[in-house]
C-alpha cells in the first residue's frame, strides 16, 4: 500500500485572487481568455487584457471565491482570471489535476462554511482549515486522475447527446405545433409550399381546422379551475406539520418533471378546509414566484395534494386540449416565452399574474390531431429520458469512484503494475 499523507490546503498551493481588468465579448488584439465562473465548467467568459491581471496556467486549479456558486472548482488554462476567482498554484507534492478532483469532492464542505451576509464568500482561512489527504506517489495521483477524467469524459459526452436531443425535440415540437400532422401521420408541408392548407389566426398562420384560443377558454367547467393560494391567515406557518397532506412548492415543480420530495404538510382537517386549492392528477402547475415559469403535470399515485401561493394550478377541459401539450408549450414554446416577455414590458418578470396566463393564446389542433402530436412527443421524450437515466447512473458511479479513490479506500496499485513480459 502506498503512503498517504494529510496536509492543510495552504501547505499544498499558493493563493492568488484575480483582479479587475478590461474585458470584451470578442477576441480583440492582445486579449486573452478571461476565466470566470463559466470557465470553471467548460464555458466561456469572453476575453480580457492581461495587463494588471493575474495569469493562469493549465497546471493551476481555479476556485470560485465569491457568489452563490462559490466553492466551484475547475482546472486552469491559459488566460487571466476574474476578480471573483482564486488561483491555486500547487507548490508541494500534489498535481493541479489531483487538487481539482479533491476540491470538487469537498464542494459541499466549502459551501457549508461560506461567509458574508449578502454575497457569500469562501472562508478566508480555507487554506488553514481544509485538510486534504493524498498519496505521495505522483504516478498514483496521475492514475487516479486518469480514472476520474475517463468518467468525466463519458459524462460530458452524455450531456452533449442530451443537449442535441433537446434541440431536436424542440425543433420537432415547434413544427408539430405550427404545422401539425396530416391524415397519414406525417408533418404537413410548410405554408410556403402549401398555402391552401393554412389560415391566419391571432398567432399567425396555422393549419385549417386549428384555432388559437386563450387559456381561459380551455379550462374545465369546475369550481376554481385556475387557482393559487392559500394566502395570509388562511394557512399560517405554525399550522404546517411533519406529516400529512403534502403542500406543494416551487421545489416540487420543474420543467416537465414533478419532484415528489415533500417537506411541508398540513393535517387532513386543514386540507379539507382548503380543498379549493387541491392539486389533482393531470393538473398543469406552473411556478409564479422565485424561479418562475417552470411547469409540469401532477402525476397519478401521490394521493391528496395541496397547491400553494407560489404556484398556479390549472385544470383543463380534456374535451378541448391535452394537458401535456399545454405543459410543453408553457415551458418551451417561443410564442409563450414571447408573451411573457411582452407582459413584463421588457423588464424582469418577478411573478406571473392570473391575467397573463388567462389571456395567453395557444395553437390548438383538433383532439385526434392532438393525440398524434402527443404520440410524437412521447417518442421523443422517451429517448431523452433514457439519456438522462444514463447520465444519472454515470454521476452516481463518479460519486462512488471519488469516494473510493480519493480516500484510498480502493487502491489503484493494480493499475500501476506492468503486464508481464
Amino acid at each position: 500500500m502506498s503512503e498517504w499523507v494529510e496536509k492543510p490546503l495552504g501547505k499544498l498551493a499558493s493563493f492568488k485572487k484575480g483582479k479587475k481588468v478590461d474585458t470584451s465579448k470578442l477576441p480583440l488584439d492582445d486579449y486573452i481568455p478571461y476565466l470566470g465562473a463559466s470557465s470553471l465548467t467548460g464555458g466561456s467568459d469572453g476575453w480580457a487584457k492581461p495587463q494588471g491581471g493575474i495569469d493562469c496556467l493549465s497546471s493551476d486549479a481555479l476556485l470560485l471565491w465569491d457568489g452563490e456558486r462559490s466553492g466551484l472548482v475547475g482546472p486552469g488554462r491559459g488566460g487571466v482570471i476574474s476578480s471573483t476567482v482564486m488561483r491555486l498554484r500547487p507548490e508541494s507534492d500534489m498535481s493541479g489535476a489531483y487538487l481539482v478532483h479533491l476540491l470538487r469532492q469537498n464542494y459541499e464542505w466549502i459551501q457549508a462554511r461560506r461567509t458574508g451576509t449578502g454575497v457569500p464568500h469562501v472562508p478566508k482561512d480555507l487554506g488553514r482549515i481544509l485538510e486534504l489527504r493524498y498519496p505521495k506517489n505522483e504516478i498514483e495521483q496521475t492514475t487516479i486522475c486518469d480514472v476520474l477524467d475517463c468518467i468525466d469524459t463519458q459524462i460530458e459526452a452524455t450531456e452533449a447527446l442530451i443537449g442535441k436531443q433537446e434541440r431536436l425535440r424542440a425543433g420537432l415540437m415547434q413544427d408539430l405545433f405550427t404545422r401539425g400532422v396530416d391524415e397519414n401521420g406525417e408533418l404537413r408541408p410548410p405554408r410556403e409550399e402549401a398555402p391552401h392548407l393554412y389560415h391566419e389566426t391571432e398567432l399567425g398562420w396555422l393549419p385549417k381546422g386549428w384555432s388559437a384560443p386563450e387559456v381561459r377558454t380551455l379550462l374545465a367547467s369546475v369550481p376554481t379551475p385556475m387557482r393559487s393560494g392559500p394566502f395570509g391567515s388562511a394557512l399560517l406557518k405554525h399550522e404546517l406539520v411533519e406529516s400529512g397532506i403534502p403542500l406543494l412548492g416551487i421545489d416540487n415543480i420543474h420543467a416537465e418533471h414533478f419532484e415528489a420530495r415533500f417537506s411541508r404538510f398540513v393535517t387532513l382537517r386543514k386540507f379539507l378546509e382548503l380543498s379549493r386549492y387541491r392539486a389533482l392528477p393531470g393538473d398543469v402547475v406552473i411556478t409564479i414566484m422565485g424561479t418562475i415559469g417552470r411547469c409540469c403535470l401532477v402525476p397519478e399515485g401521490h394521493g391528496d395534494l395541496l397547491s400553494s401561493k407560489h404556484l398556479w394550478t390549472m385544470t383543463f377541459d380534456p374535451a378541448k386540449v391535452i394537458p401535456e401539450l399545454v405543459c410543453w408549450q408553457l415551458n418551451l414554446a417561443p410564442w409563450v416565452l414571447s408573451w411573457f416577455r411582452q407582459q413584463s414590458q421588457g423588464g424582469i418578470m418577478d411573478a406571473i399574474q392570473s391575467s397573463t396566463l388567462k389571456r395567453l393564446r395557444l395553437p390548438c389542433a383538433t383532439l385526434p390531431e392532438q393525440e398524434q402530436i402527443l404520440q410524437r412527443y412521447h417518442a421523443s421524450s422517451g429517448s431523452l429520458a433514457a439519456l438522462r437515466g444514463d447520465l444519472a447512473k454515470l454521476l452516481l458511479q463518479k460519486t462512488g469512484l471519488m469516494q473510493d479513490l480519493l480516500t484510498g479506500t480502493v487502491s489503484v496499485e493494480p493499475l500501476l503494475e506492468k503486464d508481464p513480459a
